[in-house]
């Protein structure tokens, strides 16, 4: 069985503040290490349920947060930025039996999480046919892309309800509740080992086929900006259309046309 894991900072247990998720930041260690950990135990539960192969796409800021000294001897790491539009899935193809989210997080405009954002904090929001979409949303839409399924994501708890909505045979974690500007969590020990068991159950379910996330016909894009100059400047990308001052909107039928024109817009 091939494993893939795409891997964020902002959803794991306890981070709160955007000084933690920073590299340069003397706060930054602490969560890193957590991150280690989180992917650690997902690995663990991949391992016990029959990967024979696990890459994994570190997917945080710089993609340069992973030890790969502490992961499995098996694993292999996916670091830095490729620059093409797949993004934090960069690695993933056909070939894979299944996709592991880590350390997730709830999309822009939501107060599930204080670092709530989607793709960056240069925007107000990215919805997909009018709803706001989460980095999951733009990943397990790819992951559909190439009929992988989704089988299981950690993260705040609201963005693990939101999952649920999306598609309930996916298995979560939630690794923290979002309270506005703070956030609880439960000891980090009882996450590690609900992540273990949690990727573990995932991957043994006989029919991993429902878990694939429905990928829509035609895709209805908007970007709102915070800067209205931003929104001037990405509606010259081919296809986009600028609405009022500060929305850029792009259609199309064909997924990858979307990571595409994201990749340059946002």
């Amino acid at each position: 069985m091939k494993v893939f894991l795409s891997v964020d900072i902002e959803g794991v247990n306890g981070i709160c503040h955007w000084e933690e998720t920073d590299a340069s930041s003397p706060r930054y260690k602490e969560f890193q290490e957590e991150l280690q950990r989180e992917v650690n135990a997902a690995c663990r539960g991949a391992i016990r349920a029959g990967a024979t192969e696990i890459v994994i796409k570190d997917a945080h800021d710089s993609a340069r947060n992973l030890n790969i000294l502490d992961l499995p001897e098996m694993v292999k790491l996916h670091r830095g930025w490729e620059g093409g539009p797949c993004s934090m899935m960069a690695g993933l193809d056909s070939t894979f039996d299944a996709v592991v989210f880590v350390g997730y997080h709830s999309p822009s405009r939501s107060n599930g999480n204080p670092l709530s954002h989607t793709m960056n904090t240069n925007i107000h929001h990215l919805k997909i046919n009018n709803v706001i979409a989460s980095e999951f949303t733009i990943n397990s839409y790819y992951a559909s892309l190439l009929n992988v399924p989704v089988a299981f994501l950690s993260g705040d708890a609201n963005l693990t309800k939101l999952v649920k909505e999306i598609n309930p045979n996916i298995e979560t974690v939630a690794s923290k509740e979002g309270r506005f500007n703070a956030v609880i969590s439960k000891h980090p020990h009882l996450t590690w080992r609900e992540i273990e068991e949690g990727v573990f159950n995932a991957l043994t379910k006989k029919d991993l086929s429902q878990n694939i996330v429905s990928l829509p016909k035609k895709f209805d894009v908007e970007v709102q900006y915070k800067r209205h100059t931003d929104a001037y400047r990405n509606s010259f990308f081919p296809g986009c259309k600028l609405l009022g001052s500060d929305r850029v909107t792009y259609q199309t039928s064909n997924y990858n046309d979307v990571l595409t024109a994201l990749k340059f817009i946002l």
